[in-house]
């Protein structure tokens, strides 16, 4: 009985532990405000016809979001003075709602 009890407690500590891990990697802002802050920020110039590439959020894969919003990848770009008006709150909610509707996400979306 003390055998089965402990193989089902370090089963259950296993799983809580691989739970953590994966969410830790997941974006957690507010989706919400994410999809706000990118269609009031962003969109201006990532539409068709603006003076970026279109872009939207199945325009790329979860990881590639997630590189596009790491310091040095987005301290390239030609809008990073734009980036640098934003709360580190307001990209990390940006960066949440592109992930959660990326190309490969369980949920992609298109911005309209």
């Amino acid at each position: 009985m003390k055998k089965t009890m402990m193989l089902v407690l370090t089963m259950i500590m296993v799983c809580g532990f691989t739970a953590a891990v994966m969410a830790a990697d997941k974006p957690n802002g507010d989706e919400r405000k994410g999809k706000y802050n990118f269609r009031q920020t962003c969109r201006q110039c990532h539409k068709a016809g603006g003076s970026a590439k279109e872009l939207g959020p199945d325009s790329k894969t979860m990881a590639q979001w997630q590189r596009t919003f790491e310091k040095e990848s987005y301290a390239k770009l030609a809008c990073k003075a734009e980036w640098d008006k934003l709360a580190a709150a307001d990209l990390n909610d940006t960066l949440s709602y592109l992930y959660n509707h990326a190309f490969d996400s369980p949920s992609p979306a298109k911005c309209k």
